[in-house]
């Protein structure tokens, strides 16, 4: 995934152990060829289902990878992500998530952006370190329902992407993480987009006016010229919505 530049490291704590593919493995060669196709700044080509390769697996590598990118974001603004600071978990004053996991909460309770947090990550880390899930021994088949799994893991991911943007924008410009954040998110949509991981689009209105300008640089001329929109802002923070909150888990 991109690397932490232009600011400083040192902000940047993960906010959980970092989830590593095991080196040797068929998942991490997809992992190394992820890396490389991404460091030639190519994100439709860095996206692609590599020709021959099981969807299965690489959605598997990327949705380790892309937990490990928004733990690291996360981190930089973590210690600004306080239950006094943020009471909700939201995005904005129009949409607030509630959190279950329908094992050990299973009806949805309002918490606070760090905790929900919190939960989220333990909830994707315990799917990604059960082998009936992800597994990562040779001959061991994904579970049929793998594809929504990922989807689930995708949508409240986004939350977190939200949520920064929403809450704690500012702060991340002023750390000078704005471009790395703008990048992680980028690249985090794109994949979105290629494999449908979030099929309902409800999910994506909080942040939809930046990510069509954040993908809008990529299109030909024309069709972003056919496509662009009227605008006031590229930054979502400043961006009046007429949705309504929302109470899903």
């Amino acid at each position: 995934m991109w690397g932490l530049k232009g600011f400083d490291k040192d902000k940047a704590k993960t906010f959980r152990p970092k989830r590593n593919h095991r080196v040797g493995t068929k998942r991490y060669e997809l992992h190394k060829y992820a890396q490389a196709t991404l460091g030639t700044g190519n994100l439709h080509d860095a996206v692609t289902l590599p020709e021959g390769e099981d969807e299965r697996e690489w959605l598997a590598v990327n949705t380790v990878d892309f937990f490990n990118e928004i733990n690291l974001l996360y981190g930089v603004i973590a210690e600004f992500c306080t239950e006094s600071d943020c009471p909700v978990m939201c995005a904005g004053p129009k949409f607030e998530y509630m959190w279950a996991d329908g094992h050990t909460i299973k009806k949805p309770i309002t918490v606070s952006a760090p905790r929900y947090v919190d939960f989220l990550m333990q909830w994707v880390q315990a799917q990604l370190d059960d082998e009936a899930i992800f597994p990562t021994e040779i001959g061991v088949p994904f579970p049929q329902d793998f594809v929504d799994r990922v989807q689930n893991i995708f949508k409240r991911l986004f939350r977190v992407y939200a949520h920064i943007y929403y809450c704690h924008f500012e702060r991340m410009a002023a750390l000078g993480a704005e471009p790395h954040l703008n990048t992680c998110f980028k690249h985090y949509m794109y994949f979105v987009y290629e494999f449908n991981l979030i099929p309902n689009k409800q999910e994506l209105a909080p942040l939809q006016e930046l990510i069509d300008k954040l993908l809008e640089r990529d299109r030909p001329p024309d069709a972003a010229a056919s496509a662009a929109q009227p605008s006031s802002s590229a930054a979502p923070i400043a961006a009046e919505l007429s949705r309504p909150g929302s109470g899903e888990q």
